[in-house]
């Protein structure tokens, strides 16, 4: 498994003094353990008191940051940790497997993931006059980066800016805009850069993704999906590899098997009910592969979900 692991804190750190000041605003806003949502939309406060098992999860373009504790994130056979004083960024959608590394009661992880907005992104490449990328490999949709002083200082003011709603229309805008900028121009902008820009491979391989996303259920041949986008089939599976370390086959089957998992969690289905509404025609084939990504058969796994959520 190839590392990409940032777990010193004092190497390319910030300041400490600014992440003292953005781990005292996630802490204001973090109350409850998991995810925050707060009031700007696609910035969520994040707090853990212990470290938790490893769970599947979809990433969606977004940059996350640690202001205390550590995170690991899996990406196919690629381990990203990120900790004070780097962030971890996702350009597109990717199913990871993910696990609070670093946290205590005493030490509670304490993080803010802010969801990127590809439109903002192409705008800004449009509008602004940006310095050309840093020289880097950019095939991977994700990665870890440096939290520079400038990206940490318009983070914290756009956390800042929670104990202010009045002001929340008009600036939390320009500060999510700051973001982006800093983001682009960093030691991570090709990465963005690769998916927003027309005509590019990785812009290709996004639109896909994105129509894997909302069509999971249609039956799926790569051939079709390769010239929807205009690539060859081969350079289409080469590229979407690259980007999201699976083939286009196994993604749908990521989407799949978690949309079932939750529709058996939440609406309280059956499996093969379940199997039938995520788009599989054979139930036997539905359990094998559920058992094969789960780790365990649908219904003891659910089970399980269960008695784990009426515990908390």
């Amino acid at each position: 498994m190839r590392r990409h692991a940032r777990g010193d804190e004092d190497r390319d750190s910030p300041p400490s003094a600014a992440l003292d000041a953005l781990k005292k605003g996630i802490a204001r806003w973090a109350k409850n353990e998991g995810p925050n949502p707060t009031a700007i939309p696609g910035l969520t406060a994040v707090r853990y008191d212990a470290p938790t098992k490893p769970r599947q999860a979809m990433y969606e373009p977004c940059v996350c940051v640690s202001a205390q504790g550590a995170k690991r994130v899996l990406l196919g056979g690629e381990s990203f940790t990120y900790a004070p004083g780097n962030f971890l960024i996702s350009s597109v959608h990717l199913p990871t497997i993910v696990q609070i590394a670093r946290a205590s009661r005493e030490k509670p992880f304490l993080g803010c993931v802010l969801r990127l907005d590809p439109r903002e992104i192409s705008q800004l490449m449009v509008d602004g006059s940006l310095p050309p990328p840093r020289a880097q490999r950019a095939d991977r949709g994700m990665a870890c980066g440096t939290l520079t002083p400038p990206l940490l200082s318009a983070l914290q003011r756009l956390i800042d800016l929670l104990a202010e709603p009045k002001d929340l229309p008009i600036l939390a805008p320009v500060l999510r805009r700051e973001i982006t900028y800093r983001l682009l121009v960093g030691d991570q902008g090709a990465r963005l850069r690769q998916v927003a820009l027309a005509g590019s491979r990785g812009h290709q391989i996004s639109q896909a993704i994105e129509w894997l996303n909302a069509q999971y259920v249609q039956p799926l041949r790569v051939e079709d999906l390769a010239e929807r986008v205009h690539m060859s089939p081969s350079a289409f599976h080469h590229h979407f590899r690259a980007l999201t370390a699976m083939s286009p086959l196994q993604y749908q089957k990521w989407l799949r098997l978690s949309e079932a998992r939750r529709l058996m969690l939440a609406e309280d289905l059956n499996a093969g009910t379940a199997a039938l509404r995520v788009g599989y025609e054979s139930p036997s084939q539905f359990s094998r592969e559920y058992r094969r990504q789960f780790e365990k058969p649908p219904l003891e796994d659910v089970a399980q979900l269960r008695r784990t959520a009426e515990a908390v």
